[in-house]
């Protein structure tokens, strides 16, 4: 009943008081927009994603028929299995070098702790508690 007075007839009060529950409205429905877009997007992504592995599957099925057809062909200049087993050291060759370059690549990532943002932390809480002088030096942050 108090919707039929108008506006400008309300207390301060009033409209203090009616602040919660539009913030709350506000909130719900901004947080009802996320999960709308979010689902959307989610349904998009996942549908995209399906059409990755499909891709991908038929990308190792075409690699296999790829090393097949060079098995036939050295098998035209030498025997069959020896044309087998040439493609078949080729690719352990290059599976090893790729194994090895992601091996060091995964080590330089370790350890897995970010230290550089403990770090930041500790000066950005030191700071707050006054203590320490400055900062360390992080990249692209000047002091």
């Amino acid at each position: 009943m108090s919707d039929t007075r108008s506006r400008g007839s309300r207390s301060l009060f009033g409209l203090v008081g009616d602040v919660p529950k539009l913030v709350k409205n506000l909130v719900k429905g901004e947080i009802d927009l996320l999960k709308a877009e979010l689902i959307g997007k989610a349904k998009i992504i996942g549908l995209a994603a399906g059409l990755l592995v499909g891709a991908l599957v038929v990308l190792l099925y075409a690699i296999g028929v790829l090393l097949t057809a060079a098995v036939m062909g050295l098998a035209v200049v030498m025997p069959a299995w020896l044309a087998a087993l040439i493609v078949a050291v080729v690719m352990l060759i290059v599976a090893a070098i790729l194994g090895l370059i992601g091996w060091k690549r995964f080590q330089k990532a370790l350890p897995l702790t970010p230290k550089r943002t403990i770090d930041s932390v500790k000066d950005d809480i030191n700071a707050v508690k006054g203590m320490g002088n400055k900062p360390s030096s992080r990249p692209g942050i000047r002091s």
